[in-house]
């Protein structure tokens, strides 16, 4: 390591019991700042937009985007602004310039832990499936457009809790900053995090389903697909509580209890081919965002056994 008498060391806590020690040349090295990127006015603004979402991920604290001799369009401008104001919670335009953004990330946050994050994830997803079908059942093209909207929250604490975990990886203080008690759970909270994506990914599916539609869908049909979302979002709800409490019984029982969606979904199905119902494409799209959707909030419980499983070990 190129260390000699007199070289300087970083000395960090790892954990009850260990050290890190980092020559103080690397510490340097592996402490984010500011990062830069250069566009062009041809480059694709989407490309643009996961370029910075890359760089929030990874921990950088200021984000410049510039060109080389050009403007930024109109477009790629307006692109950043919206990234900035809708998908990365904390960050700000720090300044622009015909060539030149500056993007900071506040990391002030401390009422905000990763915990707090995720119960406003899953409090809003849960929100968009309920919401969506009662869009469905009344057809409130608006309702379901506030739930095609809502998405985005939903991806805001994503990221913000993806950059978080992140962080914590790196150092015992981190992780007591975002609210966790070690390193093992990071990976956990991490799957959670996506799973709960993925389910106001399907609130939104359901949704768009109904700005598709040009009648409402039958009495009998609509019973029978609000039956299956309230029983799929009870097991997302218990999935929750199960992490919270760090009820290891409690996710087992939840995981047993997914497992019923796929008869139901079945049953379903068949009862209506039999009835000969209208727009069947579309009632299959919408039961099958709801099995997902109990699908995922099994993998959450599953996880939170694994976060849990000393609670089973014999002593």
């Amino acid at each position: 390591m190129n260390l000699k008498a007199g070289s300087q060391i970083v000395v960090s806590k790892q954990s009850e019991a260990s050290l890190l020690l980092t020559p103080k040349e690397l510490a340097k090295q592996t402490k984010l700042g500011e990062a830069s990127i250069t566009i062009f006015q041809k480059d694709d603004p989407n490309t643009i937009a996961r370029k910075i979402v890359a760089l929030y991920l990874v921990g950088y604290n200021v984000i410049t985007i510039k060109t080389k001799g050009e403007r930024i369009t109109s477009l790629q401008r307006n692109l950043v602004k919206d990234l900035t104001r809708r998908k990365l919670v904390g960050t700000e335009i720090l300044s622009e310039s015909p060539d030149e953004m500056k993007l900071q990330i506040l990391l002030s946050y401390p009422e905000l832990s990763v915990e707090n994050a995720l119960r406003r994830m899953c409090l809003i997803a849960s929100s968009m499936h309920e919401d969506a079908i009662k869009a469905l059942q009344n057809m409130d093209k608006a309702l379901a457009k506030e739930v095609v909207a809502l998405d985005d929250e939903v991806d805001r604490f994503s990221l913000y809790i993806i950059r978080q975990l992140k962080a914590a990886v790196q150092s015992d203080a981190g992780l007591k900053n975002i609210g966790l008690s070690n390193q093992r759970d990071c990976l956990g909270y991490r799957v959670i995090v996506k799973s709960v994506e993925r389910i106001a990914d399907h609130a939104t599916k359901v949704a768009e389903s109904v700005l598709e539609l040009d009648e409402r869908v039958n009495e009998s049909v609509l019973q029978k697909i609000s039956e299956m979302d309230s029983f799929a979002r009870s097991v997302f709800d218990d999935a929750t509580r199960s992490l919270y409490t760090k009820d290891y019984t409690l996710a087992d029982s939840v995981v047993s209890k997914a497992e019923a969606i796929v008869t139901m979904e079945n049953t379903t199905v068949r009862a209506l081919a039999k009835k000969g119902v209208g727009g069947m494409s579309t009632v299959r799209m919408i039961l099958e965002s709801i099995r997902r959707t109990a699908e995922y909030a099994s993998d959450i419980a599953e996880i939170v056994l694994n976060l849990n499983v000393d609670q089973i070990i014999a002593t």
